[in-house]
């Protein structure tokens, strides 16, 4: 029997007065306009990883267009499984789901080998790795008391920063990257949906980050910002096909895959944690153990329909306080909509040609909220001298790989993969810090 979660009091989320808690059913109508909302938000980060890979790996159209598709499928599947729940797979919260940046440099090492077969094998036989873990979370939870979770929430929102940034300035590596124009629109952005959040009642506040994208999109349009002919170009229906283009278990290439696995299980436990926490539950080891495992499988579904490994998406953190909704059925209602959009290449291509200005106005506020969680909760801890060594030295580590990640260029690339991600770095931290220096 499914377990319902109960909603805990305001203070246990900051004060934020959740007006859909985690087990609330919106109507159907506010349910598609939340998930829409998350699907803008993730997005970019969904599709940009098998853009980058097929770039770096020179494959040719009908490949990198089949992998988006079914990239986007995939992450559906996860975000569904995860946040409705199956038997004892899916932790039943507002998680949203999709592949990852840790993912891209094993999979450009196998593939530049053994190709997409071989990519695909070591994703699969990596994804055992998570759901082993996953029995292992009860004496790991104890390695996460609320000194370590709040740093890592802390680090979670001040990490994408950088990412909402560029977005804001156009992109990192677009030709007009900070120019006036983008900033001015960011700006608006951003402007647009904080009025918006704060000052509007009912449906407009709870949707203020959709609708501020929405209208960002809109003015973009007539100043030649949206490109539309990416859309042209895309097929109205495409079906990913189970293995299409082969697999290769080779235990050989599964060796690159084994430190991002184990990094995005510290990250999805991190992430699961800090979304608790804005949803205003307590987390437990049964709820984060059901989660990596629904991580696992859904890594292991992604392989199977041709891309690549899935994990949590912790730039959707930021929408639950915003919006006031932590309802998990806004979630599942967001994997049914990618699910649609993995068979749909040609509205996929739609939210894609997004301008990156719109995304970084609602970053900002979405990450900087993220951040502000992990703030809330350290604001709990008592600041001894030791606990106040362990919070900056995570958060100065964290941030330390996020803005200068040329830092790892000459370690290992087994130890450089682990190391890679600025929330990875600051949760090893965290923990060993935790483990080693004891309190006077």
């Amino acid at each position: 029997m499914e377990q319902k979660i109960q909603e805990k009091s305001d203070i246990d989320n900051g004060g934020i007065g959740l007006i859909y808690g985690i087990s609330d059913k919106p109507k159907l109508s506010l349910q598609i306009l939340l998930g829409l909302q998350h699907i803008f938000a993730a997005f970019g980060g969904i599709i940009v990883v098998p853009l980058v890979i097929s770039s770096s790996l020179g494959f040719d159209a009908k490949t990198s267009t089949a992998l988006m598709s079914a990239t986007i499928l995939a992450a559906g599947i996860a975000t569904f499984i995860q946040a409705k729940g199956i038997g004892p797979v899916g932790s039943r919260v507002a998680c949203i789901m999709g592949t990852d940046f840790t993912f891209v440099s094993p999979a450009i090492s196998v593939g530049s080998i053994a190709g997409l077969p071989g990519i695909l094998g070591a994703t699969i036989l990596g994804a055992f790795i998570e759901i082993i873990l996953s029995f292992f979370i009860k004496p790991l939870m104890k390695l996460f008391p609320p000194l370590v979770t709040g740093t890592v929430v802390c680090l979670i929102g001040l990490t994408l920063i950088p990412v909402s940034i560029d977005w804001a300035a156009g992109g990192n590596g677009a030709a007009d990257y900070g120019s006036m124009l983008n900033i001015s629109i960011a700006l608006f952005v951003m402007i647009f949906t904080l009025l918006l959040n704060h000052y509007a009642k009912g449906l407009t506040s709870t949707a203020s980050i959709l609708i501020g994208m929405v209208f960002g999109y809109i003015i973009c349009i007539p100043i030649g910002m949206v490109d539309f002919s990416v859309v042209k170009e895309a097929n109205w229906v495409s079906i990913p096909k189970i293995f299409e283009y082969g697999i290769d278990f080779n235990l050989k290439y599964l060796i690159p895959f084994i430190p991002a696995y184990l990094v995005t299980t510290i990250e999805t436990v991190g992430c699961l944690k800090a979304i608790c926490q804005v949803s205003g539950i307590k987390d437990n080891d049964e709820i984060i153990g059901r989660g990596v495992l629904s991580d696992g499988i859904g890594s292991m579904i992604a392989g199977a329909v041709g891309t690549f490994p899935n994990t949590s998406f912790s730039q959707n953190i930021g929408i639950i306080p915003l919006t006031k909704v932590a309802s998990r059925y806004v979630a599942i209602m967001a994997g049914i909509i990618l699910v649609i959009l993995g068979f749909l290449p040609k509205f996929a291509a739609l939210i894609n040609i997004m301008p990156q200005p719109v995304l970084g106005g609602v970053g900002i506020v979405m990450f900087g909220t993220v951040a502000a969680a992990g703030i809330q909760t350290l604001s709990k801890v008592k600041i001894t001298n030791r606990n106040l060594l362990i919070i900056a030295t995570s958060i100065g580590l964290g941030l330390g790989v996020t803005f200068r990640p040329e830092i790892l260029s000459s370690l290992p690339l087994g130890i450089s993969m682990i190391f890679s991600s600025g929330i990875s770095t600051g949760t090893i931290t965290a923990l060993v810090l935790n483990l080693v220096l004891k309190e006077k």
